[in-house]
């Protein structure tokens, strides 16, 4: 019988030792897909970039599963983002692609970082930032490895490097009354991914004194805006294909417990079965299946110790993870009490033997939605999304849903429901501002954040895109070339100055009143 146990984080793994000191003009600490488009951008600026990555691979999310792209609208994506798109179209015979394969995906980056001379170095775990005043001078891995620079680039999800600066930041959910918003902190309400039957809480239905569910939590509701520490839910962005000989059935995890899911088989038998609705289509038979429904792959509550968590908190949450998500396809088509049409539905798919073959064909990403958010002199709120103020000093534009997942999973008069979930939409692509990823002067003038970028966490929901990650990664190093080429700080950087780089290099920067959604 196949069991799943995969390296995770692998920052456990013993790590020889070194003394040896890299030195590039910029430093990339973080080599997710907007990692990699910073440093490309860095070198086509014609300094040297290097990126300085947590795990075995380059491109984050994009390589790791999320294959279906998120984009809310393809014209507001320019400059190496749109590169992507448009040599993933190559590869399937079409001008630009928005679906691929994850494989497919990481040969690019990897390419590219070949072709444009950047180092790449794996396994590297931020231990210290050394600092001459407001300036880094040298961030130093738990390995011993240090690199040097003059500018320095966050392109983590997590937001380790800012943190570790110095800079200001926030984890969880703003109270509706700190920006004057009206989707932030608590939300009840919003139907999506909620239950649509009464399933019972208790252990022993209708017996409080049996205890809660796996996976309910004991937790007071609040009241809606209220701010508080929770994030949206974690998962895997799980790729499958169907029967045939490329496919690998679903092996059961280390440590797998069949009591995590009587919530999902209670769902199922008051009659809905929608945990695999979003499967999307990728080419050559595989897909990029995501949560969907009041149960499903979102390991709600699961994941608050994360973005300020130790490496091996770390690694005990990405390694539960795992065994909640795998686990669940197992138990689907294995537990003898889940009815034998979900069971068939489920049988049809596997993993797909061609991808992610260093780690049991399952995903080596965990889908990270939100970690820590830089507070800095301009914070993206609510009110961007919705265009009723608009920045004036664009380095690119987001375009998608404010979109959070749930947050907590309670018990309310004995059933089961899922609170912190937002869809609001409708609204055109809406400049994002340079002041958003740059940190205040005083707390550090050679940093540039690309990921965690200053946001309330509705509008991260919005701007929390792959795509999105790319462009403000091109245009983080603009800055940081900009920054260095002038002497100054990345906060000095001439707008103008910059604007034209960044309309030269194909950013999209402003949308054109009347442009098709």
């Amino acid at each position: 019988m196949a069991k799943l146990e995969l390296p995770g984080l692998q920052y456990l793994y013993p790590v020889q030792q070194n003394n040896r000191v890299i030195e590039a003009d910029v430093v990339v600490y973080g080599g997710i897909s907007g990692g990699v488009a910073a440093a490309i951008q860095a070198r086509r600026m014609g300094k040297t970039a290097v990126v300085a990555e947590f795990s075995d691979h380059l491109g984050g999310m994009t390589t790791g599963g999320l294959g279906a792209t998120d984009i809310g609208n393809k014209a507001a994506i320019g400059g190496i983002s749109r590169e992507f798109y448009r040599a993933m179209g190559k590869v399937y015979g079409k001008e630009e692609h928005w679906t691929f394969e994850p494989s497919v995906a990481e040969n690019w980056f990897v390419e590219q970082c070949a072709a444009n001379d950047i180092p790449c170095y794996f396994r590297q775990y931020l231990s210290g930032v050394k600092k001459d005043g407001n300036r880094i001078t040298e961030i130093v891995m738990t390995d011993g490895t240090v690199y040097r620079g003059k500018m320095f680039i966050d392109a983590t999800y997590e937001g380790d490097l800012l943190a570790m600066a110095g800079v200001r930041f926030h984890v969880g959910r703003e109270a509706n009354s700190v920006y004057r918003e009206t989707l932030n902190g608590v939300h009840f309400g919003h139907p999506n991914h909620n239950f649509r039957t009464w399933v019972d809480a208790y252990v022993e239905e209708g017996n409080p004194a049996s205890g809660l569910l796996a996976g309910v939590q004991d937790l007071s509701p609040g009241f809606q805006g209220q701010g508080d520490a929770c994030i949206q839910a974690y998962n895997f962005r799980v790729c499958l294909c169907k029967e045939g000989p490329n496919q690998k059935p679903f092996p059961k995890p280390a440590g797998y417990d069949a009591s995590r899911y009587e919530l999902l088989l209670r769902y199922i038998k008051t009659g809905i079965w929608d945990a695999l609705v979003l499967t999307k289509d990728m080419p050559n038979g595989k897909t990029d299946t995501n949560n969907w429904g009041g149960v499903s792959s979102d390991h709600i509550g699961a994941n608050y110790d994360w973005p300020c968590g130790s490496y091996a908190r770390r690694e005990e949450i990405f390694q539960d993870h795992v065994n909640y998500n795998a686990g669940m396809y197992w138990f689907l088509v294995n537990d003898p009490r889940v009815p034998a049409k979900v069971q068939d539905d489920v049988r049809r798919w596997g993993l797909p033997a061609d991808e992610f073959v260093k780690t049991s064909h399952w995903s080596h990403a965990l889908y990270v939605r939100e970690g820590r958010r830089m507070i800095a002199a301009h914070v993206m709120t609510e009110h961007e999304c919705r265009g009723r103020r608009v920045v004036e000093d664009a380095i690119g534009l987001a375009a998608y849903t404010m979109d959070s997942h749930h947050c907590r999973r309670l018990a309310l008069d004995g059933r089961v429901i899922n609170e912190g979930n937002v869809e609001i939409g409708g609204f055109p692509p809406y400049p994002i501002s340079y002041r958003s990823i740059v940190p205040r002067e005083e707390e550090c003038a050679n940093l540039v954040v690309s990921t965690c970028l200053s946001s309330s966490h509705i509008a991260y929901g919005s701007i929390r895109m792959e795509p999105v990650f790319m462009i403000l990664g091109q245009s983080s190093a603009t800055i940081a070339v900009l920054a260095i080429d002038g002497g100054r700080s990345v906060q000095k950087v001439s707008y103008e100055e910059l604007r034209k780089r960044l309309v030269r290099d194909g950013q999209v920067l402003e949308w054109k009143a009347g442009e098709k959604l």
